[in-house]
């Protein structure tokens, strides 16, 4: 029973410092975006939100076609 504690004494905090370091430095990392970069994301998120407003629309008109298909089916 004395070494799983051990172990454990000793293995979480070091896990639990690495974890921090590595979120520390992919942080860093984001935070020194050179415009460029800045200008890409925004339009890769501009074009994700336009591929889900289509997606929404569609749904939209697939829901309204399925209802006057199956008008007495109520599951959707």
């Amino acid at each position: 029973m004395l070494p799983i504690i051990i172990f454990a004494a000793v293995v979480v905090p070091l896990l639990l410092i690495a974890f921090l370091t590595i979120r520390s430095r992919s942080s860093e990392r984001l935070s020194e975006q050179s415009p460029e970069d800045a200008a890409a994301a925004a339009a890769e998120q501009a074009e994700y939100e336009d591929e889900f407003e289509q997606a929404e629309a569609y749904q939209e008109e697939w829901r309204e076609q399925q209802h006057r298909e199956h008008p007495d089916d109520r599951l959707y």
